[in-house]
């Protein structure tokens, strides 16, 4: 039994080195992209929402490549799909609301 504790420890210590630098790399990534908005940001979101709206009525949107369509596709998707991700979280059920 002994024998077993520590062929399981180093195999948890082996684990952890080789884990580090994944782990150090998400974390630099994750307190840039998973921050909430600062209130200097506000100004700039207000201008993207301004040139989306400009770009719905101009139509320029047209104009946009394949890749920065799929990007914007992409985007969105991810957006509704976290949105529907919290709702399920808030109802604590996958279908429909406790009445």
């Amino acid at each position: 039994m002994a024998s077993v504790a520590t062929k399981g420890s180093g195999l948890i210590n082996r684990l952890l080195v080789q884990a580090r630098p994944q782990l150090d790399v998400f974390l630099k990534y994750a307190k840039v992209e998973l921050t909430p908005p600062t209130p200097g940001d506000i100004p700039a979101i207000r201008q993207s929402m301004g040139n989306l709206v400009k770009s719905a009525k101009t139509g320029s949107y047209k104009n946009l490549s394949v890749k920065e369509a799929w990007l914007n596709t992409l985007v969105t998707a991810e957006v509704i799909f976290w949105f529907y991700i919290g709702e399920c979280i808030g109802k604590r059920h996958i279908v429909g609301y406790n009445v």
